[in-house]
């Protein structure tokens, strides 16, 4: 039966942690990773709702493993090592076990909105035209679209990687094309910056690289789901404690109307199918867009809010034209007990300091008064404590390791520059014989 590959559930009531709301099937979907945080909360949101959920990735122990949630767990080529085998690694298992949806949650949209065609039979999944995708994933590309909407962005210009000495006037950010989770990115204050960013730069191979004046002010990010460039849903979250790579550890549900009309224009312009999100820095009450992500991005406090962008992206999955839905409520505070850890050890918090901050987490003291968790859901799925724990154990003995813990994220399931090269040829698809 061909499936639309369009883009499944109305909500219908108000999302809880534990159940979800009342959905009218229940789906079989595939996650195509599962080694980043959105695809571990995906997960905990998805089967929250009674859907079954099975996960692919190269890592037989990423993060989504140590779960109870995921009814199986297939082991796939690496994105960025092998595109054509992992493609044809997804296309046998949605011949083979039928499902629902098929939900792009990190990197792998690229691939898959390019050989759209191919997997439009097999599954239904939402995902703009390649074109549109390509342009929100290349920071160089969205830069140029800010520009022609007129919104705000840090002043950024091109500059050869070769030349990037003489160009840097500190303090600024720089940033690679593509890049994902701080991939690429460096703030640079000083010399030894720059250098170490030059360092990353020649061991990529990097060509031109976007180069920012540093914009001083609070970090936030929104997210959308869209259907065939209308806004169907919208969220806000404003980042209260940073953890590794720059991302949250803490955050707060916020109402951000200027944001939500700013994120349409941006998805009208795109013609955009499916998840959208954008990162800004909100200076003096008005966002100055820094980056975009062309996916969910850990939508549990989201939902915690009472926002199910999950359950929006599926019915936009399925060829339905869902209602638009309200903003959540504003001042849902969400933590990433991981990630906490992580930022304390990183910013040079010492043994003692770790175990403060495990303590703070787990009594709810401080900035951790009223959170809820969203990573690793202990009481209701028991296996997720065991990535928690281990990097406690890990940090409590040698702080220092945070910088490797943090960089294990950057897995195989991501893209890399040679795999963008042949995904956009068009060769990652090859078949072979």
């Amino acid at each position: 039966m061909r499936r639309h590959f369009y883009t499944i559930i109305n909500p219908t009531g108000p999302f809880d942690a534990a159940a979800g709301p009342m959905n009218r099937k229940r789906l079989r979907i595939l996650l195509s990773e599962g080694s980043s945080t959105s695809a571990r909360e995906a997960l905990t949101v998805l089967t929250g709702q009674g859907h079954a959920v099975e996960i692919c990735d190269p890592d037989p122990w990423c993060l989504a493993r140590f779960s109870r949630l995921a009814t199986r767990f297939h082991r796939c080529p690496g994105l960025r090592d092998d595109p054509m085998g992992y493609l044809a690694f997804i296309e046998d298992l949605l011949a083979r076990r039928r499902f629902d949806v098929l939900l792009p949650i990190h990197e792998q949209g690229f691939l898959f909105a390019r050989f759209a065609d191919r997997l439009a039979p097999l599954t239904a999944c939402a995902l703009p035209s390649f074109a549109s995708y390509r342009q929100a994933h290349s920071k160089i590309d969205f830069g140029r679209l800010l520009e022609e909407l007129a919104l705000a962005q840090p002043p950024t210009r091109e500059v050869p990687a070769a030349e990037l000495t003489a160009a840097v006037r500190y303090p600024c950010v720089v940033k690679t094309a593509i890049g994902t989770a701080s991939r690429g990115t460096f703030v640079l204050r000083g010399p030894a910056d720059l250098d170490a960013a030059a360092r990353a730069f020649a061991a990529m191979a990097a060509g031109t690289v976007l180069l920012q004046d540093f914009v001083a002010g609070a970090v936030e990010h929104a997210q959308a789901v869209f259907c065939r460039g209308a806004l169907m849903g919208f969220h806000a979250c404003a980042q209260v404690v940073a953890g590794a790579g720059g991302g949250d550890a803490v955050r707060d549900s916020a109402s951000r109307p200027q944001v939500r009309a700013d994120l349409a224009r941006i998805g009208d312009r795109l013609g955009w199918h499916g998840a959208l999100s954008v990162d800004y820095i909100s200076r003096e009450g008005r966002p100055v867009y820094i980056d975009c992500n062309p996916r969910l991005v850990e939508p549990m406090n989201a939902a915690l809010a009472g926002v199910d962008l999950t359950g929006l992206l599926l019915a936009v999955s399925l060829g339905e034209t869902p209602a638009s839905v309200a903003d959540g409520r504003p001042g849902m505070r969400s933590h990433l007990a991981v990630q906490a850890l992580l930022g304390c050890a990183l910013r040079g918090g010492s043994r003692r300091a770790v175990l403060r901050e495990a303590c703070d987490i787990v009594a709810g003291r401080g900035v951790y008064a009223g959170s809820v968790e969203e990573l690793t859901p202990v009481r209701r799925d028991w296996p997720s404590a065991v990535p928690l724990g281990a990097t406690l154990l890990a940090l409590a003995a040698r702080p220092r390791l945070a910088a490797t813990l943090a960089q294990a994220g950057w897995g195989a399931h991501l893209l890399g520059a040679h795999a963008i090269a042949l995904i956009e040829a068009g060769t990652a698809g090859e078949r072979t014989t």
